[in-house]
């Protein structure tokens, strides 16, 4: 008898059920299905394929299905028909200066991003992030939440966080910004986060609120410092090459359509915001609502080391 190997399930699914779309684009998340993001890439899959009439079919992977973070930016910059919900704190790797997105206090309100995202010097650098590595960022309106403290011991000042291993995203601007504020940083994918509290190899994460509750962190973590510390404003990055492949009027789709799942994301993330801190005290977690202006002072230097210094006031024109 001859026997004949099996697709990978993901392999097979794209092949039976998506073979006769003429563009395909895969939206790569490490959030759960639940998250605000992932719901709203979903509602952006169906309006996609209704204005295309089926020209461009969207699939949505969460939880890392893809891949890590890292792995799947690979597999975009070498062409594959991929998009990621991704920060610019990890795009910095190939543009440096859009890492100042993620800088530490950049903004008060995460409104402000509307000015940074229209001004000339944040066109300019998404231009040559696409020119020099083939990523292009089709947008970045995604609110994620204001990232805070999620730890064991209750953190007031940065000496509380003296000795704290603080797991943080793989880029320098995430790094050096934990460590400024006074706790160890060490970068571990999302996906290992809550195995990590488990075991003790970390003492806690940095984190939005929707994400940690998707994550089931409360479980494993007693303590959130409200330090507010990073506004996360996220967009999706994919292939250039793959985006200049598209005819102009689905090219003109996917940008409308993301770009306003953007926006919907956003407003359930600040909806949902006072119910999931609701539900984490009922489930055993203290908020500690601190005096931020001790970790502002301490991250001022996290801009002047990485050259951020010179572009805030740049970017931030008008904002105010």
């Amino acid at each position: 008898m001859k026997f004949v190997p099996l697709l990978p399930a993901l392999a097979l699914a794209f092949t039976s059920q998506f073979a006769l779309a003429d563009y395909e684009l895969n939206l790569s998340s490490a959030l759960s299905s639940q998250d605000p993001m992932v719901q709203a890439m979903e509602h952006a899959k169906q309006r996609i394929e209704k204005r295309s009439d089926g020209e461009l079919t969207v699939n949505v992977f969460p939880n890392s299905q893809l891949g890590s973070g890292e792995d799947v930016v690979e597999q975009i910059r070498s062409g594959a028909n991929i998009g990621i919900l991704i920060d610019a704190g990890r795009l910095s790797e190939y543009q440096p200066e859009l890492g100042i997105l993620s800088a530490p206090y950049l903004v008060d309100d995460y409104n402000q991003y509307k000015t940074i995202t229209q001004s000339t010097l944040y066109q300019k650098w998404v231009d040559e992030l696409a020119a020099n590595s083939g990523l292009r960022l089709l947008d970045y309106n995604w609110f994620q939440g204001s990232r805070e403290m999620l730890t064991q011991k209750p953190i007031n000042k940065p000496a509380d966080l003296e000795g704290v291993r603080i797991r943080t995203i793989n880029s320098p601007i995430w790094l050096k910004t934990i460590e400024a504020m006074g706790a160890t940083p060490t970068p571990l994918p999302w996906s290992e986060v809550y195995s990590a509290l488990q075991l003790g190899s970390i003492d806690g994460a940095e984190a939005q609120l929707t994400a940690a509750d998707g994550q089931r962190l409360q479980e494993v973590i007693s303590n959130v410092a409200l330090t507010h510390h990073i506004q996360l404003m996220t967009g999706i990055a994919t292939s250039d090459q793959w985006y200049q492949s598209l005819p102009e009027e689905l090219r003109t789709i996917l940008d409308e359509e993301l770009e306003k799942a953007g926006d919907e994301a956003s407003k359930a993330t600040v909806d949902a915001l006072d119910d999931v801190r609701q539900k984490m005290e009922s489930e055993g977690v203290t908020f500690n609502d601190i005096d931020t202006q001790p970790f502002r002072e301490r991250v001022k230097a996290v801009y002047e080391e990485l050259g951020y210094d010179q572009y805030r006031d740049q970017l931030l024109q008008g904002a105010q």
